[in-house]
């Protein structure tokens, strides 16, 4: 009877170790998550991932992507700022804002800190004016408009496509919860985003009008960073089609783990959403 009890012990043991290896896939409240091994690209977890949704802010990932894929980019250059970034935070209902002021002259680089920290639509207006093509501003933005769809073709998101060049759409401004998670990755390969989705707060020094200068200060809208073990970006997203949307990466261990929640129902639920998505990629 003793050595029954011994291979039973044994059994019970050998067991333990499997059944503790079942990892309970998470519920979310988003309409839509998709997350995956950054240096793999498997697939961790679907939910809807393929659908359609608009994306809010976290369009601004491909801005961002845009510039950083110039030939010849220099992050230094300055930009003046012009009247029409201000006045357009203005017409659409004091939009969020790295509260550019009108004749500052601010780097490009800069301008990444303003777009991706506190979402700066203005700082948005000023990249794509910077860096579309044409004679006029609608000619250049339309432009900018047009290189952002090249790219997600060229990076092959399928349902991925942009009316703006912040998020604030006009009813053709959509991607996927696979597709951002996707675009974030291939944006997460330049070492300047890398670096600026990460940054939790920063001040940067512009040069202003009458040739003297300003601080200007930014803290990051992701909620993640400081508050999630090896969080490293990525964006924050909202409006009122978009709901509450987060693309997010954390690494640990040298695993990094990426993702996408669209349309979560508030911000809280955002962040619990993605937290649970990460903890849950890191565990597969």
């Amino acid at each position: 009877m003793a050595v029954i009890a011994a291979g039973a012990v044994l059994s019970a043991g050998a067991l333990a170790p499997a059944q503790a290896a079942t990892v309970a896939t998470p519920t979310i409240t988003a309409k839509g998550g998709f997350v995956m091994n950054n240096g793999t690209g498997k697939s961790l977890y679907t939910k809807a991932a393929d659908t359609r949704l608009s994306t809010g802010s976290t369009t601004k990932i491909m801005t961002a992507r845009v510039v950083l894929a110039q030939p010849n980019l220099n992050l230094d250059a300055k930009v003046t700022v012009q009247k029409a970034y201000s006045d357009y935070i203005v017409d659409n209902n004091w939009a969020s804002s790295a509260r550019l002021i009108v004749g500052d002259k601010v780097t490009v680089r800069q301008l990444l800190y303003g777009l991706m920290l506190p979402s700066g639509c203005d700082a948005a207006y000023a990249l794509a004016d910077k860096f579309g093509t044409g004679s006029t501003r609608a000619a250049r933005v339309k432009s900018f408009i047009g290189k952002m769809n090249t790219t997600a073709k060229n990076l092959g998101l399928k349902n991925t496509h942009f009316d703006s060049f912040d998020g604030i759409g006009h009813g053709a401004n959509y991607s996927t919860p696979r597709d951002l998670t996707k675009l974030a990755s291939s944006a997460m390969k330049y070492s300047t985003f890398r670096t600026v989705v990460k940054t939790k707060s920063t001040k940067q020094k512009v040069t202003t009008k009458n040739g003297g200068y300003r601080y200007m200060e930014w803290k990051n809208t992701n909620p993640l960073l400081g508050t999630y073990s090896g969080a490293i970006g990525v964006k924050t997203g909202s409006g009122p089609e978009a709901k509450y949307c987060l693309v997010f990466a954390a690494t640990r261990n040298s695993k990094t783990i990426i993702g996408t929640v669209l349309a979560s129902s508030s911000v809280d639920n955002r962040t619990v959403d993605a937290k649970k998505l990460l903890d849950y990629g890191f565990k597969k």
